[in-house]
């Protein structure tokens, strides 16, 4: 029996933001992670871009009850595309039918003051990275996503990602040194 699933690279690496029992890491090919921000969310968030030359790593899921329609609910900001051929997983023929989520061209544009990343968001996306795929994963998670001249915006003492989680001090001490290299200061909105 085939079932549908989708692509998740981002919080949904992250098993806790999430209900989905059968996830499984995997790879797309010909995508690139990317800080957007649309009209549809007042934070940036990540987004995946065409890119052939790059591959990024995350998790398949299974699609509850193959209902897209809970699912699109869920990824309201996103378009749903099929990309089963450019996905790389353990399953085989069981998955056949695969989708990605990304923001539709013309629909996204630089992330501003106005729409910061939230430390709070990055800090679930790579806590995710890290139990999935290790520190060097969590490195190619920053090194396969662009838009890191974006504001990020220090909520870790009254988190407004509405999935956030308690990161290790190691976990913790990870997002801040990735940061600092690539330069990058969080504030605190002032």
């Amino acid at each position: 029996m085939k079932h549908a699933y989708f692509f998740g690279y981002g919080s949904l690496v992250n098993r806790s933001t999430h209900s989905f029992i059968e996830a499984h890491p995997a790879s797309a090919r010909g995508w690139r992670r990317a800080w957007r921000s649309t009209a549809l969310r007042p934070v940036s968030f990540l987004t995946a871009l065409p890119d052939t030359a790059c591959e990024i790593e995350g998790l398949i899921a299974h699609v509850p009850n193959d209902d897209w329609a809970a699912l699109d609910a869920r990824e309201h900001a996103y378009a749903r595309v099929g990309a089963a051929h450019q996905i790389t997983h353990p399953l085989g023929n069981t998955a056949s039918s695969i989708a990605i989520y990304a923001i539709e061209d013309g629909h996204h544009f630089d992330p501003s003051l106005e729409n910061p990343i939230l430390l709070s968001y990055l800090d679930v996306v790579i806590q995710g990275y890290l139990t999935e795929f290790g520190e060097a994963g969590a490195q190619r998670f920053f090194e396969t996503t662009t838009g890191w001249d974006a504001p990020v915006l220090n909520d870790r003492a009254a988190p407004l990602y509405p999935r956030h989680q308690t990161l290790t001090a190691d976990e913790l001490t990870f997002v801040d040194v990735a940061l600092t290299r690539l330069g990058i200061q969080p504030t605190d909105g002032n």
